[in-house]
């Protein structure tokens, strides 16, 4: 076992927050955006963290698991849902003979030392026909465009405070992140971006209202270039 690496996520997962304010409402709604490309089957959740992914994706899907390196945050999902498979491992040390239709990673491959290995390692638990789908942040947001102009950030792929806190090794753009899918050996089916973000979380948290999120939610889809977060869909060549 990586020690050093188990730490770590355990660690951030205890102080981060990933489910806090605004960030609730933007993992609903890439499960919208997931559900659109997801097969009927089974689903492989790597890093659910709190779950918020889980609570819209399983309502949908018997067959479910899920694999996070911290203990408290599988513990927390299967109490809420206990036939839902639920592993404690580092995504390098998961396993299994199992295969999935749909793998989802949500927020991971900002996280994870070598993202590419990762894509790699799901080749081989995805179904003949089954996809892999993938959210990150963007690095080209408007609101890190913004941070750059303002000289709070030197680059718009710079990691922030945020991103230190969220346990971040880097911001994907879109071009770096489609790279990483084709090295790994995948073929691109969709992509996209959602989540029109001029400001910080904490200034949205404090001054917006629901009808707000929502509507900039929707925008990213329209402005996916500079949108807040995008995502990749993606099934084997």
């Amino acid at each position: 076992m990586n020690t050093n690496e188990k730490n770590r996520v355990i660690e951030h997962g205890k102080i981060a927050g990933y489910a806090d304010g605004v960030m609730t409402n933007t993992t609903n709604y890439c499960g919208k955006i997931f559900r659109r490309y997801m097969n009927n089957g089974s689903v492989l959740e790597l890093g659910p963290a709190e779950g918020v992914m889980t609570d819209y994706l399983y309502q949908y899907y018997e067959d479910y698991t899920i694999v996070d390196g911290a203990d408290f945050f599988v513990e927390s999902i299967t109490k809420r849902y206990p036939k839902i498979k639920g592993i404690v491992s580092l995504f390098e040390e998961f396993n299994t003979e199992k295969r999935f239709d749909n793998i989802i990673l949500g927020h991971v491959l900002e996280h994870v030392e070598d993202p590419v290995a990762i894509l790699k390692m799901c080749k081989k638990w995805l179904e003949t026909g089954g996809s892999i789908l993938a959210a990150v942040p963007n690095s080209h947001s408007i609101h890190r465009q913004a941070a750059v102009k303002m000289g709070m950030l030197d680059s718009e792929s710079q990691l922030n405070e945020t991103d230190h806190l969220n346990g971040h090794r880097r911001v994907y753009n879109m071009e770096l992140l489609r790279k990483d899918f084709i090295d790994a050996g995948f073929n691109i089916k969709a992509s996209g971006g959602y989540w029109l973000k001029p400001l910080s979380n904490g200034q949205i948290n404090q001054y917006w209202n629901d009808e707000m999120i929502q509507a900039f939610l929707q925008l990213g889809e329209k402005y996916p270039d500079i949108s807040g977060e995008i995502y990749i869909v993606a099934n084997l060549r």
